[in-house]
């Protein structure tokens, strides 16, 4: 039997969200069902929500950065239980067959991975709705294991801005001596950081803005560089093995190409929309790359969790009620949040 439960979602791009009724598929033997506690707000949730891209179905339930106890299995689920704390990030289906997802590499399945929200469920054949909801059902392969000495909360980013820095940062093997810098200081931003610090890098921030220089060295840059100024960027030429590059609009990416070693690159991970024109000149001098990254499979997100408990990192969080989701809508387009926004989901169960 399905299921029908509170969720916060909007019925069009130009309406806010509010309180609605959902529906949940019945659990099936491969499923598990979670009671969700927390989730964090991401500006993908934004972006869908108002239709930037095109592509919304509605209603529309945001939420993918989840955090929950499972409550219930599958007959032939092997490697959860009730009470475990369980994790749902940007996934909850993929084809499984395609080279993407047999190199654990979902999120560019050949067939369309299947988003946790506003993707089309394989079994109901229905819109898929978001963690801004009481409980989720989700097939085994997509659910994660949390660790249980971080605090539990702040892991819910993770599951989104946490795996979005770490992949780039793992694929090109950062490591110990390596000078990395972390381009633009949000909710990527600040994981970059962490991330980048505990790999062993010299890290640097690479930011616009002077104010946000204490906060960075914070959470554990070793410098920063204001990319306005263009005598400490000319300092810098030439001189980093990797960048990551955080900002979520279109900018002049010339200036960190001058900034980057021979033979190194840079990574977007951000800006999902044109950018200003490149000149081939800053790639052709030094056999420079520009490259992009999508989150990570199922498989480096885990490897990204259990990083996360054996450094102890977690994002940087304000904790929201769900009635004050539009609020952080605002505050989030705004850049006035240090540095996710998280939903306590019992704010929801018990309106």
């Amino acid at each position: 039997m399905s299921e029908k439960i509170k969720a916060y979602g909007t019925e069009a791009a130009d309406k806010d969200l509010q309180q609605m009724e959902i529906e949940r598929r019945a659990i099936l033997k491969d499923d598990v069902k979670i009671d969700i506690l927390y989730c964090g707000v991401c500006h993908s949730d934004i972006h869908a929500a108002k239709n930037d891209w095109g592509n919304a179905h509605y209603p529309l339930v945001p939420g993918h950065e989840i955090i929950g106890k499972v409550i219930e299995v599958g007959a032939d689920v092997k490697n959860y239980k009730k009470g475990d704390l369980v994790g749902v990030g940007c996934m909850v289906d993929s084809c499984k067959e395609c080279s993407a997802c047999e190199d654990d590499l979902e999120q560019f399945c050949e067939k369309g991975m299947v988003g946790t929200y506003n993707g089309k469920d394989k079994h109901s054949g229905n819109r898929t709705f978001g963690g801004y909801s009481t409980s989720i059902v989700v097939r085994e392969e997509f659910v994660l294991k949390v660790p249980t000495n971080l605090d539990t909360k702040a892991v819910a980013p993770l599951l989104c801005a946490g795996i979005t820095t770490f992949s780039p940062l793992n694929h090109w093997k950062i490591k110990k001596g390596d000078k990395v810098g972390i381009i633009g200081l949000g909710g990527l931003g600040h994981m970059g950081i962490k991330f980048a610090s505990a790999m062993g890098a010299e890290t640097y921030m690479i930011t616009t803005s002077e104010e946000k220089a204490a906060d960075a060295k914070k959470l554990g840059a070793d410098d920063v560089i204001i990319s306005k100024n263009q005598d400490e960027m000319k300092k810098h030429a030439g001189s980093f093995d990797f960048l990551l590059n955080t900002v979520p609009v279109k900018h002049d990416i010339n200036p960190y190409l001058q900034i980057l070693k021979r033979d190194s690159t840079m990574v977007m991970v951000g800006a999902i929309e044109p950018l200003e024109p490149m000149n081939g000149g800053n790639l052709i001098m030094g056999r420079k790359r520009v490259a992009g990254s999508l989150i990570g499979g199922i498989k480096e997100t885990q490897e990204m969790l259990d990083f996360c408990g054996e450094h102890n990192i977690t994002s940087e969080i304000e904790m929201i009620d769900m009635q004050d989701i539009n609020k952080a809508f605002e505050r989030v387009t705004n850049n006035d949040v240090k540095y996710r926004f998280v939903i306590d989901m019992k704010t929801l169960k018990e309106a």
